[in-house]
């Protein structure tokens, strides 16, 4: 069934056009992967997907489970299913880990939290990601390492349970052991009902992800679509033939 259709989409960052006719289609079920050059538009696409006010639709339409959401702010893509994990992850003083998670949630819901319900599936969720349980209490991000800022964001879409799932880069800057527990974490949420959007620069977040498609973003356009062959031929080859 289908979830995610991009069709025709242009796009800029204040003045300059970023998106420059591009298509997608995603179904539930699926993992897709997008990979290209740097500035080709792959974080401008994960950002006008959740509608971040820096980026604007020129023409073209995003549709969410059959509904145009071209007019529909953030949170409210938010509840119906979209969650983004951000490359450089904010910090937030004065808000824990904890209530950060449970405000979201219920916010997403619009249902009361069930307290213990609540906490036990967090802890089992740190435990299955390696995260130190102490950080359930700590401020949102302050003085996590860049692994752990990345863990987190995995911990809040395990939480959220969202229909859709953009990871921008969230490998970024992760030694081989994150990225393993990064990959272990998509693979908890990933199920026949939802569907993931990888933005990613190399291929380790994929070696333990069955990935569907490969899509290659050139210029603010798809310029090729296979399967996960075609990210491994991008790791020995680069980007040169599709330039």
């Amino acid at each position: 069934m289908e979830l995610l259709n991009i069709n025709n989409l242009f796009a800029c960052a204040g003045d300059k056009g970023i998106l420059k006719g591009l298509n997608l289609k995603i179904n539930k079920g699926e993992v897709h992967v997008i990979m290209g050059p740097n500035g080709a538009g792959k974080s401008t696409l994960a950002n006008i997907i959740l509608s971040n006010p820096q980026y604007k639709i020129t023409s073209g339409d995003i549709c969410f489970e059959g509904e145009n959401i071209n007019s529909l702010k953030t949170d409210e893509r938010a509840k119906k299913g979209i969650f983004m994990s951000f490359q450089t992850p904010e910090e937030v003083p004065g808000i824990s880990v904890t209530n950060f998670l449970k405000t979201a949630k219920c916010a997403k819901t619009g249902e009361p939290i069930k307290i213990l319900a609540f906490k036990n599936e967090l802890e089992e969720n740190m435990k299955k990601l390696d995260m130190n349980p102490s950080y359930s209490v700590r401020d949102l991000n302050v003085g996590f390492s860049g692994g752990e800022k990345k863990k987190l964001e995995i911990l809040q879409m395990l939480t959220l349970n969202p229909k859709l799932a953009i990871l921008d880069e969230t490998d970024s800057g992760l030694d081989v052991d994150a990225i393993k527990t990064v990959s272990k974490g998509i693979s908890m949420y990933k199920n026949d009902e939802n569907a993931v959007l990888i933005i990613t620069h190399g291929t380790k977040i994929l070696e333990n992800i069955k990935v569907d498609f490969v899509h290659i973003l050139v210029d603010g356009k798809i310029v090729k679509t296979g399967d996960s062959s075609l990210a491994e031929e991008i790791e020995k080859e680069g980007y040169s033939k599709f330039i």
